[in-house]
């Protein structure tokens, strides 16, 4: 499958899942539109990956999609520049605690960010996708959106918000286009244990139970949830998303997708 002659804008694309989502839409020849919050070192190494993986194009943006007004101006600048026929809202952030402990900031912030601006770009973009008949969303949702854990109320209500926004976007899309320009299509992939920055600590705590032994912490990890004990990389992730992005895939729409390990089969 050629994606040549599209462009897709990853949210939160600097590293982790949304570089792999990047990586490997680059490598079927789409021009890519990385972005996020990073330092310099980190948006050129990303920049290289994106190329090296065979990007026809890459553009890079820093803003915070906390902030409406900023979201709105990214949005304009990448329009600016030509057509967004993929969108993939990957942005995310994470903050542990149990409810009553929870600060109301870390709330507002991982809401902002996991679930509204989500909302924000799909409310910007979807409008021109429409007019073209072709058009892409995928959305990171997670395992959280489909089932619950303790410690986490911010980051779970938030994915099972993107659940719910994919699906009505779905429905108020479905009719857009035909088979032969691909239609509209949103859906969200729902990854359990992914191989990246954002699970760290959890990671961590556990390897400190285990003496530092980091193979035993991250089977015990696992072990807790995913039955498969094998973590997901960002590439399969990415592979995915590719697969979404074809017309093969044109009456595929509103689906949660997990990528879990047999988490939810439980």
């Amino acid at each position: 499958m050629s994606l040549s002659g599209k462009r897709a804008l990853i949210t939160g694309s600097f590293q982790g899942i949304g570089l792999g989502i990047a990586t490997s839409l680059a490598a079927e020849g789409a021009s890519i539109i990385l972005h996020g919050l990073a330092d310099e070192a980190t948006i050129a190494k990303a920049e290289k990956a994106v190329m090296d993986a065979g990007a026809a194009k890459v553009e890079s943006y820093v803003s915070d999609l906390r902030d409406v007004a900023a979201t709105e101006a990214l949005i304009a600048k990448v329009l600016a520049n030509g057509p967004v026929d993929i969108l993939c809202n990957n942005a995310g952030i994470q903050h542990t605690a149990t409810i009553e402990e929870m600060p109301r900031e870390k709330w507002n912030d991982i809401i902002a960010i996991n679930l509204t601006s989500f909302f924000d770009t799909m409310r910007l973009l979807l409008p021109h996708m429409k007019e073209r008949g072709y058009g892409r969303v995928i959305n990171t949702a997670s395992v959280h959106g489909l089932v619950a854990s303790a410690a986490k109320a911010p980051y779970v209500s938030a994915k099972h918000g993107v659940i719910g926004l994919t699906k009505v976007a779905a429905l108020e899309y479905a009719a857009v286009g035909n088979r032969e320009t691909g239609g509209v299509t949103i859906n969200a992939i729902c990854p359990g244990w992914v191989e990246t920055a954002l699970i760290e600590p959890q990671i961590q705590a556990k390897v400190n139970l285990h003496n530092g032994d980091r193979a035993k912490g991250i089977a015990d990890l696992l072990s807790e949830k995913q039955p498969s004990r094998r973590m997901s990389t960002p590439e399969e992730i990415g592979a995915i998303a590719v697969f979404l992005c074809s017309r093969a895939a044109h009456n595929i729409t509103g689906a949660a997708i997990p990528v879990d390990g047999g988490w939810t089969a439980q």
